[in-house]
């Protein structure tokens, strides 16, 4: 079948018809642009507007009323469609607590130590999305501890450390509520350095140590901000304490019980080869350990005493202490003899007393001291062990760890 000319044009024109209302039909639930354009400003039909306006609602950290309140814990107020215009915290003498704003004018916190056994009022106002003010009210009272307990830290500002180096936090008991004095712990480090804290030694002391050696030049600044802090039934932080400190060179010492030596690794380099005895290995009371040790001290002088081995009072010279056990390396002339050739001592290492100055000249509190190829291992009940444990295992001594 043929089209005339103008039967073909009445098909086009019913074709394009069909082609608008197909269009049309397709696009019909989509909304409209108003007639200035999408530049205009002006809203498609199909859009709701700015959010409804509302009155401000306020939340409070301790909520309205709390009591037995820890102080070391948040105090706050934060406030949802709106802004807060003025907040006051006022202690039982009128006083207004310190605190300060978000930038947003969102929440307020405080910035100074609240009292144990105090109560303290809020006052102030808040504005809504509406307009409209809403004043902020109410009270809460802080708890009035049963006992307040301090802790001991192994750091100390500006000081030195070796590679090694843990931090520690000790306190006089043992510590049950760990997940609230672990949250009151920090430690910032530049360059960045990955570490976790673990609880060890009876539930007494909270450590901190990086995953591997730090890195040598490393600062470091800790805080404890205990008081306040939960520690156990009744018993509360007393005071908070900080320290911030460096990391120098890198020295690892390195002792064989078997060969007899201990070596001194200095930024990569053997320094020191030293003829050495260790602990007597026929008895296990006498044995100097293996495990990875941290030197903790340094002395000129040092008066040993072992009941059990029936000395007392012998004084060596130059003795750098490892161990929470007695373990120390020492200069001690009446050995030189069995000096890298066998093992007599109670446990520590003898050196000859020159050897023994120049190691303990150039040591720090916080280097590594490796002993390999005895009998026994560090106790990890009663020493210094926090290296003995793999990355793995220390991670999930944290009270925080999941």
């Amino acid at each position: 079948m043929r089209f005339t000319e103008s039967a073909r044009r009445r098909a086009a024109i019913a074709a394009l018809g069909l082609v608008a209302v197909l269009t049309l039909g397709a696009c019909s639930s989509e909304p409209t642009v108003s007639a200035s354009g999408p530049d205009s400003g002006g809203q498609m039909s199909g859009e709701t507007g700015d959010k409804a306006a509302a009155p401000a609602k306020l939340t409070y950290e301790p909520a309205a009323g709390a009591q037995d309140v820890a102080p070391g814990q948040p105090i706050k107020v934060t406030v949802a469609d709106g802004t807060l215009d003025q907040v006051v915290l006022t202690n039982p003498d009128g006083k207004q607590v310190a605190g300060q704003p978000s930038e947003d004018k969102k929440s307020w916190s405080t910035t100074e130590q609240l009292g144990y056994g105090k109560a303290y009022t809020w006052s102030g106002k808040a504005t809504g999305t509406d307009g409209k003010p809403v004043q902020i009210g109410g009270a809460f009272t802080t708890v009035k501890p049963r006992k307040q307990v301090g802790a001991n830290i192994n750091v100390f500002d500006g000081q030195t450390y070796g590679i090694a180096m843990p931090i520690t936090l000790t306190f006089p008991s043992k510590v049950t509520d760990k997940a609230s004095v672990e949250k009151a712990l920090s430690v910032e480090t530049t360059p960045k350095t990955e570490g976790s804290w673990a609880w060890v030694h009876d539930d007494t002391s909270v450590h901190w140590r990086p995953k591997a050696y730090w890195q040598p030049g490393t600062t470091v600044k800790f805080n404890a901000k205990i008081y306040g802090v939960k520690v156990g039934d009744g018993v509360y932080g007393k005071e908070d304490r900080s320290a911030s400190f460096t990391i120098g060179r890198s020295q690892i010492v390195k002792g064989n019980t078997q060969t007899h030596r201990l070596l001194v690794i200095r930024d990569g380099q053997q320094i020191a080869d030293y003829p050495a005895s260790y602990g007597l290995d026929a008895d296990p009371g006498r044995v100097t350990p293996s495990g990875t040790h941290v030197v903790m001290s340094k002395h000129d002088t040092y008066s040993m005493t072992n009941e059990r081995y029936n000395y007392e009072n012998i004084v060596v010279p130059s003795a750098v202490r490892f161990s929470t056990n007695g373990e120390f390396i020492h200069g001690y002339g009446p050995s030189i003899w069995a000096q890298g050739k066998k093992n007599i001592s109670h446990g520590c290492v003898n050196l000859a007393p020159a050897n023994a100055k120049a190691y303990m000249d150039g040591a720090l509190v916080g280097d590594p001291v490796e002993i390999e190829g005895s009998t026994q291992k560090i106790n990890r009940a009663r020493d210094y062990s926090d290296w003995t444990y793999d990355w793995a295992e220390w991670s999930k001594l944290s009270a925080l760890a999941s």
